[in-house]
């Protein structure tokens, strides 16, 4: 049987209590997606770059995105990538021959196509901020699978990072509303009918399987419905004793929340431009909450 977060808390105390304060360390850290987004003028800008970002974001590393999506939008500021007439495929592929040029990235010879498709989807929304409010969570993961290399599948894992890069809380989304969906309980069995999954990085992977829930199981082994299940409810729990801590009462909490811990947990154990991003940011491993219990930690001053 797949260990539940209520199990996990109550064997690891200390663990849990690390991970929470890891998950606040981390809260604010914003991913490569979101620091290029939050440059556009306007909301629908900021709204088309979140999609951009999160389509694009495959197969390559922080360093990489965060390079690729600059370039782009040096080159091609705010609306420039949707207003006719759109860049040509050779404008793009040398913004990303300037990032890839040392090896083989899998989606260069498809990046020209999704801007272009994302570039669609804006013209043909328009307005994207009236799209986002007048769509629930799920009819905002159905319509995104419009964008090419979006996925077309369930989960469509790019569709749900792009959504709750849009509803989550700022500084790691930007905060707008959709449309309002009848009430769920947190990481429930029936949350997933209401809310797309929320997204399962390789940092949240690495963090369930090494530290999390699934260390003590074979995690790599579980099937995607259990592992999902798995880091939803885990998500959930650690917001919700966040907020307890901070607000005396986790009742405000929201469905879009646990992102942050989503959000939190890809940076860990992922690689750097200097080694991996969690020790980049705590500066020394001896900071992190986690130094105690992570076997990948420095034991020396750095």
């Amino acid at each position: 049987m797949v260990v539940s977060a209520k199990r996990f808390i109550h064997d690891e105390p200390g663990l849990f209590k690390a991970s929470v304060a890891f998950v606040e360390r981390f809260a604010k850290v914003p991913d490569p997606v979101m620091q290029v987004a939050k440059k556009a003028a306007t909301v629908n800008g900021k709204i088309a770059w979140v999609l951009l970002g999160t389509t694009l974001f495959q197969e390559c590393s922080f360093s990489e995105i965060s390079a690729l999506l600059n370039a782009l939008y040096e080159k091609f500021p705010d609306d420039m990538l949707w207003n006719l007439p759109v860049p040509k495929d050779d404008q793009i592929e040398e913004c990303v021959k300037s990032v890839f040029a040392d090896r083989s990235w899998s989606v260069a010879e498809h990046a020209s196509g999704i801007v272009w498709s994302v570039g669609h989807f804006v013209r043909r929304h328009e307005d994207l901020l009236g799209w986002l409010q007048s769509r629930t969570p799920m009819e905002m993961w159905r319509d995104l699978g419009e964008i090419y290399f979006m996925g077309k599948g369930n989960p469509r894992p790019k569709a749900c990072a792009a959504i709750y890069r849009l509803i989550g809380p700022a500084p790691v989304g930007l905060g707008l509303c959709a449309a309002p969906v009848a009430a769920t309980g947190l990481g429930s069995a029936t949350a997933p009918e209401k809310f797309p999954p929320l997204p399962l990085t390789m940092g949240g992977r690495r963090f369930l399987a090494i530290l999390g829930p699934g260390k003590n199981e074979k995690f790599s082994e579980l099937d995607g419905r259990a592992k999902q299940r798995m880091a939803n409810e885990f998500y959930a729990a650690l917001v919700a004793e966040q907020s307890a801590q901070s607000l005396s009462s986790a009742q405000s909490l929201t469905p879009a929340q646990p992102y942050v811990a989503a959000h939190a947990l890809q940076f860990f154990l992922e690689e750097g431009k200097e080694g991996f991003i969690c020790r980049t940011v705590t500066e020394n491993c001896r900071t992190c909450p986690l130094y105690e219990f992570c076997n990948y930690a420095e034991r020396h001053d750095r």
